[in-house]
């Protein structure tokens, strides 16, 4: 595992404050799980209204965790005055995302001064047992001197 030391020594508050502010992830009950210098689980139990026809989580949502997870990853990094934009990524679905919960995990594979590469990977647990069920990597952009916060 690489070892990146952050632009900012509050990053973990940072993240926590900005994943806070996200609606989205409020709405289905995602939680953020850890933050470390390019790295971040998300996690997210199982709830009937986020399936799709047959049960299993939504492959939008799985992608969703993701790209939050791979964001704030990227996130851990930046300096405090950046915020964070994904601008492309990419999604194998592996099995159906079935079981108590899944948890999305993150980490930063190369990061740069305006674009960082990260991958994520989220499993379901179900009794106990871990499957992965999809594969993701991104691209992701630092965007200089703009706040984070609320806007309007």
């Amino acid at each position: 595992m690489a070892s990146f030391t952050p632009a900012n020594p509050e990053f973990e508050a940072r993240v926590r404050d900005s994943f806070a502010r996200q609606r989205a992830m409020a709405t289905i009950g995602a939680r953020l799980a850890s933050v470390r210098a390019g790295e971040v689980e998300i996690e997210l139990a199982y709830r009937e209204e986020l399936t799709q026809q047959h049960r299993f989580i939504h492959g939008g949502i799985v992608g969703m965790l993701a790209d939050n997870a791979r964001g704030y990853a990227a996130f851990t990094l930046m300096p405090a005055d950046a915020s964070v934009v994904s601008v492309e990524y990419k999604v194998n679905f592996l099995a159906p995302a079935e079981g108590e919960r899944l948890v999305a995990r993150a980490r930063v594979l190369r990061p740069g001064r305006t674009l960082i590469v990260a991958e994520a990977e989220v499993v379901a647990i179900k009794d106990g047992r871990e499957t992965q069920v999809a594969a993701c990597l991104a691209t992701v952009m630092t965007l200089h001197g703009r706040d984070d916060g609320p806007r309007g």
